[in-house]
């Protein structure tokens, strides 16, 4: 969670393409100071994960999906780029807020891997499908994700997610497979709109 105050200019020192991902290294000596692994930076108003971190840098890995929409795929060595790290609210919020409430669960469709990221396609019921956005979070077993892509098919609803090295490696997702379900907690803002939404249609 982020405020949109900027706290610090950095300078990038590194960027690794691969054929459908990135890593950066950013100089910010701010934003690193105590910062530690797995915490949220944003970088140009994107949240990119510390992987790695030195005394003044940081390194995060970039999916495509973040690539395709942002500019973060257009950055060299000694450009410039806004920083900021995540809103203290006791402590840093890096993903959502999630509550530990399940709605249910999701079944995995398909797993289709990257060179260095991996896209995970859920089936849900039709009930929690109205409950997921295109955009919005949702916690995956208790993984804060963002949603990559929803839609319809032969499975049903369905909703996209994509990770990143880091999440794979230091969750049980990357071991998911095709027909394993996983727990489901959807935005609590997206519960609260449906509830305004059904009192209003009574009235």
């Amino acid at each position: 969670m982020f405020t949109g105050i900027i706290q610090e200019r950095g300078t990038v020192i590194d960027v690794v393409s691969s054929h459908d991902a990135l890593r950066l290294t950013v100089r910010g000596p701010l934003s690193v100071s105590d910062a530690r692994h797995g915490d949220s930076i944003s970088v140009n108003g994107v949240c990119l994960t510390v992987v790695d971190r030195s005394e003044d840098t940081f390194t995060a890995d970039v999916m495509a999906q973040t690539l395709a929409m942002s500019t973060i795929g257009s950055l060299v060595s000694g450009a410039e780029v806004n920083l900021e790290r995540a809103a203290l609210v006791g402590d840093r919020l890096g993903g959502h807020i999630v509550q530990g409430h399940i709605d249910g669960t999701a079944t995995v469709v398909s797993v289709s891997p990257g060179e260095a990221w991996s896209v995970l396609r859920f089936s849900l019921p039709d009930d929690l499908a109205r409950l997921v956005v295109d955009k919005g979070s949702i916690a995956i077993s208790g993984v804060s994700l963002t949603v990559s892509s929803i839609g319809r098919g032969d499975e049903g609803e369905w909703f996209e997610v994509s990770l990143i090295p880091e999440t794979l490696s230091a969750t049980t997702l990357g071991t998911l497979a095709p027909g394993d379900r996983a727990n489901i907690e959807t935005d609590i803002l997206a519960r609260h709109v449906e509830r305004l939404l059904a009192f209003g249609a009574r009235s």
